[in-house]
């Protein structure tokens, strides 16, 4: 019977946990489901910050497929305040930077083929 009881009270603590963190979220005006994509997209950008290392042997398909995931990535975090996810600004600038020069190096290529 004691065991069930701290069973009891244990769900009851980790459901308002939760409902308390749900509560400061939208308080922050966030929605859910774009903070749960901004957690998503975090674990997505420290992929692409190891790939934006190596951006100059990139094949053209590498090449694009790092293009959509950064596009992916830069709209879930325009979601979220800045202060939020300030820690991770120095990968998010680095992806973006490697996301500009693999669009500029893509478009000077377009352009002197025509």
């Amino acid at each position: 019977m004691e065991l069930m009881a701290i069973v009891y009270i244990l769900i009851f603590i980790i459901f308002g946990l939760v409902l308390c963190s749900i509560m400061q979220i939208r308080m922050a005006g966030i929605k859910i489901k774009d903070f749960w994509g901004f957690i998503q997209a975090n674990q997505l950008l420290d992929r692409l910050y190891v790939f934006s290392k190596r951006c100059n042997m990139m094949s053209p398909q590498e090449q694009i497929i790092f293009l959509s995931e950064a596009e992916k990535v830069f709209s879930a975090f325009d979601k979220i305040p800045n202060i939020i996810w300030e820690e991770e600004y120095r990968k998010y600038s680095e992806v973006l930077d490697t996301y500009r020069n693999i669009r500029v190096e893509r478009w000077n290529k377009q352009n002197v083929k025509i």
